[in-house]
């Protein structure tokens, strides 16, 4: 039996490094750029929530989308965000990753893609 397998979707891990901490500490500006991000690839944006620790403090938050999800994770002491994002379907992720390096213009990224649902 030959049974061709395709991914579901694509996980992007993308870590931003030398970020200015100011960046890192407004929800509001955090979500922001990520609803931008998500409306740039045409994803149907269900739900976004943000928690903010405090003054000077990091934010961790979600967007739900009908395509999976984008989360982000900052620590402004370090310049550092973790973010995640997963879609399925035809989803541009170039442009996303792009997108999100230059609303953050970190001095130094990583990105690793995995393809899930892939054998």
């Amino acid at each position: 039996m030959n049974t061709q397998f395709h991914a579901h979707g694509q996980h992007i891990i993308l870590d931003l490094y030398g970020i200015k901490p100011t960046q890192l500490t407004h929800p509001e500006l955090i979500e922001s750029i990520m609803l931008n991000v998500a409306k740039a690839l045409k994803a149907t944006i269900l739900q976004s929530h943000l928690h903010h620790f405090g003054e000077n403090l990091g934010v961790t938050g979600v967007l739900l989308l009908a395509e999976s999800h984008m989360s982000i994770h900052t620590w402004p002491e370090e310049g550092f965000a973790a973010i995640d994002i997963f879609m399925c379907g035809d989803k541009d992720m170039n442009q996303a990753i792009q997108l999100f390096i230059q609303a953050f213009a970190p001095i130094q990224h990583d990105i690793k893609i995995i393809q899930r649902g892939k054998p």
